[in-house]
């Protein structure tokens, strides 16, 4: 998710799961090939494993963009038909490709022929007055052939014109009986479900068909939902960690990432939801909205949230004009 998912985000949630899939945020082929590649694509072996989400449309840019990408070790390169964003649209790539999967059919070609990893495609099942059915069967079909294996399907239209960002994510109703039914069609593909997952009960029921389902903003806005992940989905025998063992582990990172010269708040405001729902949740938030943006903000402002969160610190009184 844009200016969401970036590498201290993977890094706080990595400390959750180990086993699920994380997401960069998408980058623009463009971004990759003109600017700074370190800051747009360098991440930590300890986030792995991560996929990298392309946006753009020129196949022989997409195809560079992704070689790059798998040198920095990304384990998949994602191509975003999604994102429904004006901005996205000005750019020719996002949502608006799926009007034309002829060419979502060559830039996934190029990737693909540029890497070894294997390329994958995010789309919606389809973009404003399209047929849900015919055109999203038709683009999937089309892609398949030149090679796709697996797609990521937001079980949303976009609406291109109209609608925010925000609005597309909430307003467009779901269809998961679409995405099954593509499913159906083609069992020989990986259909991965996005779109309006909140719940790990849900998640698991849509695993009785699906290969496989995308957390999103439930995952960012709920963090410690993540937790149970490796138990519940991959029926692994380990330890659930808790919130105060995944601070605890995030510390040092924190005070790696300071000591380099970032700022805290770079961090912490991934963390802020991680007490969602629980007592001092709301002390636990505030305390790193308040401290963790001033200068000189160190590692310590986070050890001092954690022993807020466990009720060993009563939190300062919120200031009040007289």
């Amino acid at each position: 998710m844009m200016d969401w998912t970036d590498r201290h985000c993977r890094a706080f949630h990595r400390r959750l799961t180990s086993r699920a899939l994380l997401y960069t945020e998408m980058v623009t082929a463009a971004a990759i090939l003109h600017g700074d590649r370190d800051r747009l694509l360098g991440f930590s072996g300890e986030e792995q494993p991560v996929a990298l989400q392309l946006g753009g449309c020129e196949p022989a840019a997409l195809a560079e963009a992704a070689r790059i990408g798998a040198g920095y070790g990304y384990i998949e390169i994602n191509l975003n038909v999604g994102c429904p964003s004006d901005r996205v649209q000005e750019g020719r790539f996002g949502a608006c490709l799926m009007l034309e999967p002829d060419l979502v059919a060559r830039g996934w070609n190029a990737m693909q022929s540029a890497v070894d990893v294997p390329v994958t495609v995010k789309c919606r099942i389809g973009v404003d007055d399209q047929d849900a059915e015919a055109d999203l069967e038709r683009f999937i079909s089309k892609v398949a052939k030149a090679g796709c294996r697996t797609f990521v399907v937001h079980a949303r239209k976009a609406w291109l014109k109209g609608l925010s960002p925000k609005e597309n994510r909430e307003v467009p109703p779901l269809d998961y009986d679409r995405v099954r039914r593509l499913k159906t069609a083609h069992p020989d593909l990986t259909i991965v479900l996005n779109g309006g997952i909140t719940t790990l009960d849900q998640a698991r029921q849509h695993l009785e068909w699906a290969g496989g389902v995308m957390l999103g903003r439930a995952a960012y806005q709920n963090p410690y939902l993540l937790a149970e992940v490796d138990h519940q989905i991959f029926g692994e025998d380990t330890p659930v960690p808790s919130r105060e063992e995944v601070l605890e582990a995030l510390i040092p990172y924190a005070g790696r990432h300071v000591s380099g010269g970032g700022r805290l708040n770079n961090i912490t405001r991934h963390v802020l939801g991680l007490y969602h729902g629980r007592p001092r949740g709301r002390a636990f938030r505030r305390h790193l909205s308040e401290h963790a943006v001033r200068s000189g903000a160190g590692a310590d402002v986070l050890e001092a949230a954690l022993e807020i969160a466990r009720g060993n610190i009563r939190p300062e009184p919120r200031a009040s004009a007289a």
